[in-house]
C-alpha cells in the first residue's frame, strides 16, 4: 500500500506525530506546503494532520484540502488526526467553547477528505499536547504509531 502522511505543524508537535505514523507504516511524510496534487493522486492511503488552531485546522492544510478536486480521492482510504490541548484542569469558558464548537481539527479534515471522495479508514484521532506549544503528553508518540498500524 502506498501511504502518504501530510501534515502542518506550528510548534513541531504535529510533525512528530506525523513522523511516528509514517514510521509505523513505512510511508512518506510531507509538510502540507511540500506536497503536490500528483503525489496525493498516486497514494492509496492519505493521512492528514494539523494542530488545532482557533477550533480548526491550519490555513495551510485547509488550502491544500480545498485544492483537491471533488471526487479526486474516490477509491482511496483516508484518515485524519490533530494535536490538541490536553484539557485536564481546564474549566470554564475555554472548555465550554471547545465542547460547543466541537472544536478540533481532525473531524474537519476527515469530513473534507470524505467530501473529496475518500473512504474513512478510521475515525479522526486527536493526540494531546500539554500546553499551547507542547510538548506532547507522555505516550502520545507510541499511541500515534499504534493508530497508524491500524490503518494497514
Amino acid at each position: 500500500m502506498n501511504a502518504l502522511i501530510i501534515y502542518d505543524s506550528v510548534f513541531g508537535n504535529t510533525e512528530q506525530v506525523a513522523r511516528a505514523i509514517a514510521a509505523a507504516l513505512s510511508a512518506q511524510c510531507l509538510a502540507a506546503g511540500a506536497v503536490s496534487l500528483a503525489q496525493i493522486s498516486a497514494a492509496d492511503l492519505i493521512i492528514m494532520g494539523s494542530p488545532t488552531r482557533s477550533f480548526a485546522a491550519t490555513p495551510a492544510l485547509m488550502s491544500l484540502l480545498e485544492a483537491i478536486p471533488s471526487g479526486a480521492l474516490a477509491g482511496k482510504k483516508v484518515a485524519a488526526f490533530d494535536t490538541r490541548l490536553l484539557m485536564t484542569g481546564i474549566k470554564g469558558l475555554l472548555f465550554k467553547k471547545v465542547i460547543d464548537k466541537g472544536g478540533y481539527a481532525a473531524p474537519i479534515i476527515a469530513e473534507t477528505l470524505q467530501a473529496r471522495g475518500g473512504a474513512l479508514a478510521l475515525p479522526a484521532e486527536g493526540f494531546f499536547v500539554k500546553g499551547e506549544q507542547g510538548p506532547l503528553a507522555g505516550g502520545e508518540l507510541a499511541r500515534a504509531e499504534e493508530w497508524g498500524k491500524k490503518l494497514l
